[in-house]
């Protein structure tokens, strides 16, 4: 007695179909990339044009030199440097008199990180904005 199934199902599956539709993407992607265009078009500022004025300028201002000393500005000179100490009631007074809580931190580019962050966290400290800037 055969009870063995008489149905004979192929497994395998054909490959022809497989290599049309390869065929057919990469016809399809090729078509694409000849059709995409490349150059989109920017619409940049002209050398000669100017910028317009900051709407909020901040005034309170910290410089940072080359050796880690401190300017406050304004009321402040390049030769009147400080220690950090120093210019934080300073730092506060122009804050306050700008009547915004904003103070700008301008940096040499020598000036190390850590005279920086220092500025940074009297800013965060006193809950301002800081508005970093970079000087050469």
């Amino acid at each position: 007695m055969n009870l063995g199934s008489r149905n004979n199902i192929k497994v395998e599956g054909g490959m022809a179909s497989m290599t049309d539709l390869v065929f057919l993407l990469l016809i399809f992607f090729i078509i694409m990339s000849l059709m995409s265009n490349n150059q989109t078009p920017l619409d940049l500022p002209k050398a000669e044009d100017k910028l317009p004025p900051d709407p909020n300028p901040v005034t309170a201002t910290v410089l940072i030199t080359k050796d880690n000393r401190y300017v406050v500005m304004p009321g402040g000179s390049m030769e009147s440097t400080m220690e950090f100490d120093e210019i934080k009631e300073l730092a506060s007074d122009a804050v306050l008199k700008s009547g915004e809580l904003k103070l700008k931190v301008a940096g040499h580019k020598e000036a190390s990180y850590e005279a920086v962050f220092k500025v940074l966290a009297l800013a965060q400290a006193n809950e301002w904005d800081p508005v970093i800037a970079y000087n050469k």
